[in-house]
Parts: C-alpha cells; sequence; structure tokens
C-alpha cells in the first residue's frame, strides 16, 4: 500500500499544479491505476487511500505545490508548460486575399468575455488569410437598446487590449441615407411593403400566418407611404416597412419582419446624430444592407443569431444578393461570473457597482482589472473554437490558464496580515536576508538586518510557532525567547538559533514570510467573492512601489494580485487567484 501512496501523491501534486491547485479525485485514480494496473482487484481499499493523498494534497498552497513538483517531477511539471494551441479549422468557401469578417457590436456596454470570442476568431481568420477585418458599431436602436457615447471608444479600448487591429470602421447611425436608399430599391423590387395595421392587428395576423391587407398594395403606393414616414408624417408605431417572407413560416418572428420603424428622436436623441433622423433600421436590416455593401465574405456569430440569418436570407434574396459564409458558435459562459449586459446592467443598478471595471462584472475591463491578461482570453477562445455545443468555463480553469501565463514573470513579494511584532535579538553585527525576486530567476533582493530590528509576522503564522523554532523566509532560524510591551503593543522578543536552512529542515521548522518594519507599507488587497467585495489589509515589503499600476505580482503564500493605485503611503491591489 506504501506503493499506492507514492504514485498516489506523485499524480495528485502534478494534477493540483496543472489544474489550478486543486487535485481531481478522478484523475488522479485513474492515473494510478494506469501505473499500478495490479491494484485493480482491491480497487475500493485502493481509492479511500488515494481520496485521503488528494485531500491532504489539497489543502497545500499552490506555491508549495509546485515546489514539491519542481524538486521531485521536473520533466512531468514541464509538460504544462508546452503550447497545445489549437489550429483553427480552414473556413468554408475562403479565398487568401478576399476574406472579409466583421465585428458588429452594438455601443451599449463595454465588450464581456463572450463577446471576446467573435471578436478575436474574427481577427484570427481575417489575418490567416490576409484578409481584412470590419469594426462596425451597430448603433440603430435609439430607444430601447440606446447606445452610450464613452462606449465607441470604450470598445476600441478593449480590441486594442485583446490585441486587436481592424483596417475599417463604420457607423452605422451615419449611414442612414444609404439604409434608406436600399429600402426603396427593395420596396421596388416588390420585397417589401409598408405597414399601417395596429400592433394587436398585425401580430393576430401573424400568428394566423395571413397577410396585412396592405402588403399587396402597388409599390407606386408604397413607395409614397415611405416617403410620409421619412417626412415624419407619421408617430412611432403607426407606419413600419416590413420585408416580405413566408407567412406560413414555423417561426412566428420571422413572418414579414420589421426592417424600418418610426421612433421619435426628439425624446431619446441618439448621440451620434441627435434628432435628425426618426425613421431607423432595425438590427437585421442594417446588418443584413451593411455585410452586402461593405463585402463581408464569412460572418462569425453566436447560435443565438440563426434566426437572424434566416431572416436576413430573405432579404439578400429579394435584392439578388449572395449571402455571406456564416458560422454559428454556442453561448460562452463562465462560471461565477455574469456575461448577460442586461443582468450586468441590473447588477450596476441593484449593487450600487460604480464602474463597469468592478471586478465583479464579466466585462474585459473587468477580467483586465482582475488581473486576468490578454494572453489567458487568447488560450481560452482557442481551446474553444468554433463548436456549436455551449461551452461553459469555471472560473478554476480561467484561474489556471492565467496562472501558467503569468507564474513565470510576477515578480514575489512578502505581505503579512494582522501583524504580530517580532524584536530580533541574539547575535552581533548584521544578519543578511536574501529574498528570491522570483524562484526562476537568480535575482534577490537583499535586506540587511541588525540585532534590536522590528520585524511583522502574520497573526495566522505566529500562532503555529509561539514554541518551536521557527525560519524567517530567507534570513534564519529563531524562537521566542520573551514578551514586551511598548505603548501598550506587545513585542515579542525572538533569539537567533542558527543560520542555515538545513538545521530548520532537521527541526522540521515551520518557514514564515516577515515584513521589515522600517521597510513597510500598507496595501489593501480586494477580493471579490460572487458578487460581494471584501477588503483586508496588509503589510508589504516597501519596495513594492517600484511596481507600475497594472502589474501582476504574487503575495507569498496569498496569491496573484494586480496593482490597482499606488501612492507613496499607500497600495490598491485586486486579488487575482492563487
Amino acid at each position: 500500500m506504501e506503493k499506492v501512496r507514492e504514485i498516489s501523491f506523485k499524480h495528485a501534486v502534478i494534477n493540483a499544479v496543472k489544474h489550478g491547485g486543486k487535485a481531481d479525485l478522478k484523475a488522479v485514480v485513474s492515473k494510478v491505476i494506469g501505473e499500478l494496473p495490479e491494484i485493480r482487484g482491491k480497487i475500493k481499499e485502493c481509492i479511500e487511500v488515494i481520496k485521503n493523498i488528494v485531500e491532504g494534497v489539497n489543502k497545500l498552497t499552490y506555491e508549495e505545490l509546485e515546489k514539491i513538483a519542481r524538486e521531485n517531477w521536473p520533466e512531468l511539471l514541464e509538460e504544462r508548460h508546452i503550447e497545445r494551441e489549437k489550429v483553427l479549422p480552414p473556413l468554408h468557401g475562403a479565398v487568401e486575399g478576399k476574406v472579409v469578417t466583421r465585428l458588429a457590436p452594438n455601443p451599449d456596454f463595454p465588450l464581456h468575455l463572450g463577446n471576446a470570442r467573435p471578436a478575436l476568431l474574427s481577427y484570427w481568420y481575417a489575418e490567416m488569410y490576409k484578409g481584412k477585418m470590419i469594426l462596425r458599431f451597430e448603433d440603430t436602436d435609439p430607444r430601447i437598446k440606446a447606445p452610450y457615447p464613452e462606449a465607441y471608444n470604450t470598445i476600441k479600448e478593449d480590441l486594442k487590449w485583446l490585441g486587436i487591429t481592424w483596417n475599417e470602421e463604420y457607423i452605422q447611425s451615419l449611414r442612414l441615407p444609404l439604409f434608406y436608399g436600399i429600402a426603396r430599391k427593395l420596396i421596388e423590387r416588390g420585397g417589401a411593403y409598408i405597414d399601417l395595421c395596429d400592433s394587436k392587428t398585425i401580430r393576430t395576423l401573424r400568428v394566423q400566418g395571413k397577410a396585412c391587407p396592405h402588403r399587396e398594395l402597388p409599390v407606386e403606393k408604397h413607395l409614397e407611404e415611405f416617403d410620409k414616414m421619412l417626412e415624419g408624417y407619421y408617430s412611432e408605431g403607426e407606419a413600419v416597412l416590413r420585408v416580405k417572407t413566408d407567412l406560413s413560416h414555423p417561426d412566428v418572428s420571422v413572418r414579414d419582419w420589421i426592417a424600418l420603424r418610426v421612433i421619435d428622436t426628439s425624446k431619446t436623441p441618439h448621440p451620434v446624430v441627435g434628432d435628425k433622423y426618426i425613421v431607423w433600421p432595425t438590427y437585421n436590416f442594417a446588418a443584413g444592407v451593411d455585410d452586402h455593401l461593405m463585402e463581408v465574405t464569412h460572418i462569425l456569430r453566436a447560435r443565438e443569431h440563426l434566426t437572424n440569418t434566416i431572416k436576413q436570407k430573405y432579404l439578400y434574396k429579394h435584392m439578388g444578393w449572395k449571402y455571406p459564409e456564416t458560422i454559428h458558435f454556442g453561448r460562452l459562459s463562465l462560471e461565477g461570473l455574469v456575461l448577460s449586459k442586461s443582468k450586468m446592467r441590473k447588477l450596476v443598478l441593484e449593487e450600487g457597482i460604480r464602474s463597469l471595471s468592478d471586478p465583479r462584472l464579466g466585462t474585459l475591463q473587468a477580467l483586465r482589472r482582475r488581473g486576468i491578461v490578454r494572453e489567458t482570453i487568447w488560450k481560452l477562445i482557442r481551446e474553444v473554437g468554433i463548436k456549436q455545443t455551449d461551452a461553459k468555463v469555471s472560473l478554476v480553469n480561467l484561474y489556471a490558464l492565467n496562472r501558467s501565463i503569468i507564474d513565470p514573470v510576477a515578480n514575489r513579494y512578502m505581505a503579512v496580515e494582522e501583524p504580530v511584532y517580532l524584536q530580533l535579538s541574539g547575535f552581533s553585527g548584521e544578519l543578511e536576508a536574501s529574498i528570491p525576486i522570483h524562484p526562476s530567476r537568480e535575482e534577490k533582493y537583499v535586506y540587511r538586518i541588525k540585532s534590536g530590528d522590528i520585524v511583522m509576522l502574520s497573526r495566522a503564522d505566529f500562532s503555529t510557532i509561539k514554541n518551536s523554532v521557527f525560519r524567517l523566509m530567507g534570513l534564519a532560524n529563531f524562537k521566542i525567547s520573551r514578551i514586551d510591551v511598548w505603548n501598550d503593543t506587545p513585542v515579542y522578543v525572538a533569539e537567533l538559533h542558527s543560520i542555515g536552512y538545513e538545521e530548520s529542515r532537521k527541526l522540521n521548522a515551520p518557514i514564515v514570510q516577515w515584513v521589515l518594519w522600517g521597510e513597510s507599507i500598507v496595501g489593501d488587497v480586494i477580493i471579490t467573492k460572487g458578487y460581494k467585495v471584501l477588503k483586508k489589509q496588509f503589510y508589504l515589503e516597501r519596495r513594492v512601489l517600484s511596481e507600475k499600476v497594472g502589474s501582476i505580482i504574487q503575495l507569498y503564500r496569498i496569491g496573484f494580485v494586480r496593482v490597482d493605485e499606488v501612492s507613496r503611503d499607500r497600495l490598491i491591489l485586486i486579488y487575482a487567484h492563487e
């Protein structure tokens, strides 16, 4: 059974390192059986042993797990660094130099993780085929999905952060006369008509699969009514332009869908064109027309747009246009974060969230603020690809991806919470503390410690070393000898026991991190748990002030954090993950 324990420990540690610091029991059992097939006959007994090993491993910090793995099985650990970037499948009908993709956001909210999928796929495919990508702001609903003035620039900033560049840029609200011209041609071709029925009547007719009484009026009459719409003769809800489709189509929403409608922009002015226009194209008409005029060859969008594709194909058939190749992929969701715009807006109202970069949200701004780097988003989207099935990503997996990218570069710092004060004594001259800036680099930060210097330990660490020898990380081994009181504050005197690491190892002495009192700075770490925000105060090594806002660092035994604000006397850090 000892062999089972040994092999179980190995695979539990490696599995934990590869998957966010927590080993999966089923995966470990599978690995152990693969290496020790002879245990199949007594599997029940062995599973209990393996379960105990996994539970023990999952109590260790990620830093401890990685250290154990590096020291014992570096060849297995390195497997996680091998890039297994998925190759995107070829696009049907793609011709090198001719592919045109587009990203068409509604500027009513910043981009979120779900938007990153069509954005990156459209960009990557345009690059793959040496084509071009178009950025098009679809902002033709000034009432229900009203654009925000700042969203146009915010979206572009999000795309630039993702590493996306585009070849052409359009704003649909500036193209309304063009849409009017296409609508007129559509009417002339017999593909559309002006509907003057009230909403209740037309709803009843559509459900019954019956034609609107205006549907078969002469083209000239519809052109005349269209001009009256443009001139402001009709108010909201009194007249719409409908595209002729199959009135027996099983999806009622497809039956003679609305292409243009009247919106009173004197009440809801558009942020770009104000109240200049009162007739506005719907999403399907504007998107369908622009995809043709901009010569888009491939549309990559979510499966929820399947009905829109069906609707737009009727428009294309009437106009004699060729519909672009279209790829519909499943919905991408992230467990623990809200990606729905409407739900995020509701959260903003209900939770009093002031910034759309608030770490509780699923916007790209929020993920960036939490310390998720763009390379993580790239890897995630590559992994998910263009599958039609929905993809649900856990935060654990997202963090594991992110850790694999930031761990090799994030500088390390010591930090303590709820400090206990220790006065170091029992030696003359100076002791040299050598603190690794990063485990894989030779560079170290050196402190010169004199007898009488005060260091701070976390209260949680102090409770484990009161009556034993302990090692201050990178410095020496000490033992508490007595307690003094300075201005009502207890200060523990720690006597030097020995210098070397080997002595502490023989004594099985715990290693604790510390911060030199005179070289410390206060830092507030903002931690997000669901929709709750916690703020914890830490004392950090003052050298952290050399980091810039946006830097991602690791606090020993605490986790990765992103530097959010820096001042001479204080830091604000956003907790990312272990």
